[in-house]
């Protein structure tokens, strides 16, 4: 896999400030150069600050948000306003704060009762490639809804699948593996020392995505804090 670019600074408060500035300039750049921009975002703790930053001046003044697709990359079987929502979460600290077009922002659907059907119907709007896709990282080396030993790590045809996960909420869907191989862009986002060692084992140790799914993201662009960048034996970007 290619070497991945490691940003690393000194606490979580600052990882949402670099973070929200890469993104910020990738999607410019994208603007600038081809018209549009296909963002797909993450759900959990550590991207909410990076959003709501991306809402707020001067960055939110830069982007063309008009212009912007916004995609998801995993979602949890629940209601788009439950609290367990990715989609919730990133309206209330992003999408209702700047001026998205209502046709360019696309939920996933994974509330609804078939969502094998939900999972084809969001596949056939993804884009042959996002621009940018932001992922996190749980402590267990999982990215998205990818799971160690999810068989959803095998697809290599379908974009999106239902999954079931190890905690609550269980019923989700999630992209598959070549959708991250096709990004152009991949941003991993992650904080806490209770990661660092999963951070050194994906970034550092042997290539084994099947129990490190985070690891089909390891060509990306790596935005840690220094306490999930610890047990790396190399912090240089």
């Amino acid at each position: 896999m290619t070497r991945p670019q490691r940003i690393v600074v000194a606490e979580a408060s600052r990882l949402a400030d670099a973070a929200a500035e890469w993104i910020a300039s990738a999607a410019e750049a994208d603007l600038r150069e081809r018209g549009c921009c296909a963002l797909a975002l993450s759900g959990g703790d550590t991207p909410r600050p990076v959003y709501e930053r991306l809402a707020r001046d001067p960055l939110a003044a830069r982007i063309n948000w008009r212009e912007m697709d916004i995609y998801f990359g995993d979602e949890r079987g629940v209601p788009p306003r439950d609290p367990a929502s990715n989609y919730g979460m990133a309206a209330t600290a992003l999408l209702e704060r700047v001026p998205l077009r209502a046709d360019r922002v696309h939920r996933m659907e994974a509330e609804r009762a078939d969502r094998e059907a939900a999972a084809w119907d969001y596949e056939r709007i993804l884009p042959e490639r996002l621009d940018i896709l932001l992922l996190g990282m749980g402590p267990d080396g999982h990215t998205a809804s990818l799971f160690p030993g999810s068989p959803a790590l095998d697809q290599r045809d379908r974009l999106v699948v239902p999954v079931t996960g190890p905690k609550a909420p269980a019923e989700r869907l999630t992209i598959t593996p070549p959708v991250i191989a096709a990004a152009r862009r991949v941003v991993v986002l992650v904080a806490g020392a209770d990661k660092a060692v999963t951070v050194a084992q994906a970034l550092e140790g042997p290539e084994r995505p099947r129990d490190l799914p985070v690891q089909l993201a390891r060509r990306g662009v790596w935005f840690l804090d220094r306490a999930a960048a610890a047990q790396l034996r190399s912090v240089a970007a």
